[in-house]
């Protein structure tokens, strides 16, 4: 697990809890950035999956 994967991960927690935030206090536009950080944080996430597949493949 490369520092891709955890960062994406912490990025999804933390636009989660924007989200949620967002929905509680009726703010949307602090909702639609924990939605547009969770995405992110998925993508940074896949990006740190692909890199750990192609290190793997690498050894092999």
């Amino acid at each position: 697990m490369n520092k891709d994967r955890i960062q994406g991960s912490f990025e999804q927690a933390k636009g989660k809890v924007k989200e949620v935030a967002g929905k509680a206090t009726g703010d949307s536009k602090l909702e639609t950035e924990g939605k547009a950080q969770q995405v992110a944080g998925k993508v940074q996430n896949t990006v740190g999956g692909i890199k750990d597949t192609i290190k793997e493949a690498a050894k092999n």
